[in-house]
């Protein structure tokens, strides 16, 4: 099962996310990205390997917003990379979604 976090406050949501899903990474996963609500944009940032992978991609200084999500993956379907890593984004760039399980007909 992969693991979901979000967080909706006052404070900056990246730590809190990057937390949460340290947290969660004894379980196995491959892959870990987070969606950022950042003015009237949505931010993703994921990657294959260790949360400690996707960090190293993310600078915190620039990320302002107390508004995301982020997830950890286990791949059941599709080889762990970045491109089957969580978050997506719908084709018009409106939300951002994470789940859980196998979406069969997502072709």
């Amino acid at each position: 099962m992969c693991g979901i976090v979000g967080y909706v406050g006052n404070k900056k949501c990246l730590p809190i996310l990057l937390n949460g899903l340290k947290n969660l990474e004894y379980r196995g996963y491959d892959s870990a990205g987070v969606a950022i609500m950042e003015k009237d944009c949505i931010e993703i940032v994921k990657q294959s390997g260790r949360v400690s992978a996707l960090e190293s991609l993310i600078d915190t200084s620039s990320f302002f917003s107390s508004v995301g999500i982020a997830h950890t993956r286990w791949a059941t379907h599709g080889i762990p990379c970045k491109e089957n890593a969580h978050p997506h984004k719908d084709n018009s760039n409106t939300f951002a979604v994470v789940h859980n399980g196998i979406i069969e007909n997502y072709k």
